[in-house]
């Protein structure tokens, strides 16, 4: 049976080369959109950071929900840069409404979610210690 196998492969390997190369799609250079993404990402990356080195008074003095102004442009241009990263490298710009809205808006969702927790949560925590007899000793 080895045999056998041994012989019709090389057939099989063969006949699939052929097949790949009648198809008719050609490649297309996708240097221009990988350009572009970086382009994109890098910006808003280099805003985020010159947000963190200059801290604006006017933003970190504003509350919004129990947290700085600033805060929130950090976790808003986050999300954005996510959301950005999933549409062009998981190629959702190709795919259905219905399958893009459902990568996307579960995502968006459950990091939501995630943020309010952690933020609700938090400040609980920082509110109880701070106006009780528990002490920051741990």
């Amino acid at each position: 049976m080895g045999f056998r196998i041994y012989f019709l492969l090389p057939g099989l390997i063969l006949k699939y080369k052929k097949m790949a190369h009648s198809s008719t799609h050609t490649h297309e250079s996708n240097t221009k959109k990988i350009w572009l993404v970086f382009i994109l990402l890098s910006a808003v990356t280099l805003v985020e950071v010159v947000l963190g080195i200059i801290r604006p008074d006017f933003l970190v003095n504003t509350d919004l929900f129990s947290m700085g102004l600033l805060n929130w442009i950090f976790i808003i241009l986050t999300i954005y840069k996510a959301y950005y990263i999933a549409w062009s490298f998981m190629h959702l710009d190709g795919e259905t409404k219905g399958l893009r809205r459902a990568i996307v808006w579960t995502a968006i969702f459950l990091i939501t979610y995630l943020i309010f927790i952690l933020l609700t949560e938090g400040d609980y925590i920082h509110e109880v210690i701070k106006n009780s007899q528990v002490a920051w000793d741990f």
